[in-house]
């Protein structure tokens, strides 16, 4: 089925912004000073964003679900999406990922006035490592990133057909095993669209949106979905 401009960029917009506004939202209910969730631990996020990528598939049912970067780019060179749709994907999923966040932020905004840690504050919108080292960091994100588009283009061999619940399983365990150097951006505008919230809204006390940091979860995942998409389309 052709999709219009306005086809695409409705739903991955929509979908996106589902991701981010749940995504961010299950990190500021753990971390947030005053939260009743602070301090519900790391599976609590990976869960959390787990099931924020299974309503976002939902919501972008009609333009595919890619709601990544990094999917569509994989997409593209596996062969399922037209490359001249790519910059409507990219546009949509940029938009949709930092609308999510501000709306996120109002959801929290109390919690981000009562929050004098300003890396608590940039950590909700935003990924970042804990060993400082962009090689390395690059590297994480380029595996978790390779994982989960080598894993979703193998679905497609499977007899049964479980919808998006085996993608957001597979966000989990992707959070669980790879997440804990960087943050497991593995979706480019997951981490950019909200950190350029971070840097716009009128956040009390922020600090820096550490864009010297920012190119790490926006490469690193192009790389691995590239990378994910090749071999699979080599092997199946």
């Amino acid at each position: 089925m052709d999709l219009s401009f306005g086809d695409i960029f409705q739903s991955e917009f929509l979908g996106t912004a589902m991701l981010t506004l749940l995504g961010c939202g299950v990190v500021a209910t753990a971390i947030l000073t005053q939260s009743k969730g602070l301090g519900g631990g790391w599976l609590l996020i990976n869960f959390g964003w787990g099931l924020a990528v299974f309503s976002g598939v939902y919501v972008a049912f009609d333009s595919g679900a890619h709601i990544n970067p990094a999917v569509t780019l994989g997409l593209a060179i596996e062969g399922t999406t037209e490359w001249s749709d790519v910059p409507t994907y990219w546009l949509a999923q940029l938009c949709g990922a930092f609308v999510g966040a501000v709306v996120a932020w109002l959801a929290f905004k109390q919690h981000f006035d009562a929050e004098e840690d300003q890396g608590k504050q940039l950590g909700v919108f935003s990924t970042g490592p804990q060993i400082r080292n962009p090689l390395w960091n690059t590297m994480t994100e380029v595996i978790g990133t390779f994982v989960l588009l080598f894993v979703i283009l193998s679905f497609g061999n499977s007899p049964v057909d479980l919808g998006p619940l085996p993608v957001a399983l597979l966000v989990v365990g992707i959070g669980a095993s790879l997440g804990g150097p960087t943050g497991y951006a593995i979706n480019p505008a997951r981490d950019l669209g909200p950190r350029i919230a971070h840097a716009l809204l009128p956040i009390r006390g922020k600090g820096s949106s550490d864009w010297g940091y920012s190119w790490v979860p926006v490469v690193g995942p192009l790389i691995g979905g590239a990378l994910g998409a090749l071999l699979a389309k080599a092997i199946y």
